[in-house]
């Protein structure tokens, strides 16, 4: 009986904190799939500009998460956690009220820092409450809440703004948070893995990173700089090709390809390694990007979701477990940080570099490069640039 227990993973506490993480994350996508619509189309502003929109809310996040770790230390995940999502529930309400292009930066800024704070606490959590021994089953069962959100924050953001308006589309992000941030409370933390010493509000490098993640967390940034690609841009590519009555599909087809495949990529991390996951995610990745820039009509623009969705979402479960298998138990929120900045700076770069490739070269030379990068990200892992370390060592 106390082995079914240790082994368990579907505890109340997990599914809350799966929960919480699809209300953040449902603002987040929903927002990065319509507020380009919004600034283009509303606000008429250039793709350029629209993709600051992702660039700047990501570049907070990026200067906030190192110090994530030690904030979750010295508050404590929960506390923080809370805290944060008030700030991020505020920050959605206030797309209500703020029109000016100037002015949505700025709050776009500000609702980064919260967003970087909330990711790290809720990732840093779900990795203490996993058993050990069920890590990337775990935390790949966890990242389907991400994978939802990827359904839901676009598919209903798109459905909003085309039969109602943008005013319901916040209206409807907010009380998602608001819910968020009462599962939040609910969850109990006090048997988990604390601090061995009572930490301080002082900053040294390994404050900031965790050393032993730093090369996941790398190859992570190049995923997520061609990821952007689609994060940032496919809303707008599908107005272009005629097909934004389809990009809410898009979305469909590309989550149910990750949730599909989840229970089985996880089990075969935890059997095999990561190599059996990360690889043919690689190429399926690099295969479904190709497709978007060749995309004609709407068959080939399902298909490369289905593809886009394999590779995607294996990667980013397996990269980010490894992060965490990197290092020691009690660093796990340094080790999810990490990986989130160097995540999001990837992300950032993409949108804000990808964002001058579509003004130059049109969005066929923004897919192709994504698929560029992610070549180079199989060229990285084949030379096994990443070895991580945690109770054994993983071989990759």
């Amino acid at each position: 009986m106390q082995q079914e227990e240790s082994t368990q993973i579907w505890t109340t506490r997990f599914i809350s904190l799966f929960l919480v993480n699809i209300t953040v994350f449902f603002v987040f996508y929903g927002l990065v799939t319509t507020l380009p619509l919004y600034a283009i189309g509303v606000l008429h502003q250039t793709d350029k500009e629209a993709g600051l929109l992702i660039s700047c809310f990501l570049l907070s996040a990026i200067i906030v998460r190192p110090f994530s770790g030690k904030l979750l230390d010295v508050f404590g995940k929960k506390k923080l956690l809370v805290l944060s999502l008030i700030g991020y529930f505020v920050c959605t309400v206030l797309y209500l009220f703020i029109d000016p292009f100037g002015l949505l930066l700025g709050l776009r800024f500000i609702q980064g820092i919260f967003f970087s704070i909330i990711t790290t606490a809720v990732s840093s959590l779900a990795a203490d409450i996993v058993p050990k021994n069920r890590k990337g089953a775990g935390l790949g069962y966890f990242a389907m809440s991400t994978n939802l959100a990827v359904v839901i924050g676009p598919f209903l953001g798109l459905l909003l703004i085309q039969y109602s308006s943008f005013d319901m589309l916040f209206i409807v992000m907010s009380i998602c948070v608001l819910v968020g941030g009462l599962l939040a409370t609910s969850i109990h933390t006090d048997d988990l893995p604390k601090p061995a010493y009572k930490a301080k509000l002082t900053f040294t490098f390994s404050d900031l990173l965790e050393r032993q993640a730093l090369p996941v967390a790398a190859i992570a940034s190049l995923v997520a700089f061609a990821y952007a690609s689609v994060l940032s841009f496919l809303s707008v590519y599908a107005q272009q090709k005629d097909l934004i009555e389809v990009a809410s599909f898009f979305y469909v087809v590309f989550a149910a390809s990750m949730l599909i495949t989840r229970p089985f990529t996880g089990k075969l991390y935890d059997t095999k390694g990561a190599q059996y996951v990360i690889i043919p995610g690689i190429i399926t990745f690099a295969i479904g990007l190709v497709m978007l820039a060749y995309v004609s009509g709407p068959v080939l623009f399902l298909v490369a979701a289905i593809f886009i969705g394999f590779g995607y979402g294996g990667l980013t479960t397996s990269l980010l477990t490894l992060a965490m298998q990197s290092t020691v138990h009690n660093r796990s929120g340094y080790a999810t940080a990490t990986y989130y900045t160097m995540f999001d700076l990837g992300l950032a770069l993409g949108s804000y570099i990808l964002g001058i490739v579509a003004v130059k070269a049109g969005y066929f030379a923004v897919y192709l490069t994504g698929a560029g990068v992610v070549s180079v990200v199989f060229i990285v892992y084949l030379i096994r640039l990443v070895k991580i370390k945690a109770n054994k060592v993983v071989h990759v």
